[in-house]
């Protein structure tokens, strides 16, 4: 799972956008500080990115700009949700969940209050879950690791890059929480049935919520 990179000059010429463009979008908190990464090359410095990832987050600047600002972009993009004030019904009716996921959700959910409206977290959880679940990749005895991986170990990652592992070897399910995972190795029996960005996740849970 070793990350694949994309130099500046081959960015630019497979987008066609600026270096102007690139660093204004940088300055608004468009591209993450950290995807810039300077690596010593035969004709000196050069600046590289994660390929998959930048290719992915420009394109979805470019589809989006026209109908949204800079800042509302870089709010969408951003890990943060200040708050939300949303219940059971309100999270339905946003296609965040659907009625079958979040029953199971409330029924395995540890320090939830259906009386009161779903804190950020949460949300996020309930969205993640409903994605795993609707793929069919999972199952619902699947689901409740899925969800206790989450509530134990999302809060040490959510300010991070972090990556929600699903795996699966001689039919024993694993879950994993990582900060990253571009160095992490298996063995040729491990099959990773999912793997899902959690600030990708935190994207489409916004797009939805705007």
């Amino acid at each position: 799972m070793t990350q694949d990179l994309i130099s500046k000059k081959d960015l630019l010429e497979a987008t066609g956008i600026s270096y102007g463009q690139l660093y204004r979008w940088k300055r608004k908190n468009l591209i993450p500080e950290d995807w810039f990464i300077r690596k010593s090359t035969f004709t000196g410095q050069e600046t590289f990115f994660p390929k998959d990832k930048i290719l992915e987050r420009i394109e979805k600047i470019q589809t989006l700009k026209d109908d949204l600002s800079l800042d509302d972009l870089a709010s969408m993009f951003s890990p943060n949700i200040k708050e939300l004030n949303l219940g059971s019904d309100d999270l339905l009716k946003r296609g965040i969940a659907s009625q079958a996921v979040l029953s199971f959700f409330l029924e395995n959910a540890k320090d939830l209050n259906p009386e009161k409206p779903f804190s950020v977290d949460q949300t996020l959880y309930l969205y993640i879950l409903e994605s795993m679940l609707e793929s069919g990749n999972i199952q619902l005895d699947e689901g409740r690791l899925v969800l206790d991986v989450l509530e134990q170990h999302y809060p040490a990652v959510k300010q991070k890059d972090g990556v929600l592992l699903f795996l699966r070897k001689l039919g024993v399910s694993i879950c994993l929480l990582v900060s990253s995972a571009d160095d992490l190795f298996f063995d040729k029996g491990t099959k990773v049935v999912m793997q899902l960005s959690l600030l990708k996740m935190m994207e489409e849970l916004k797009a939805k919520l705007m």
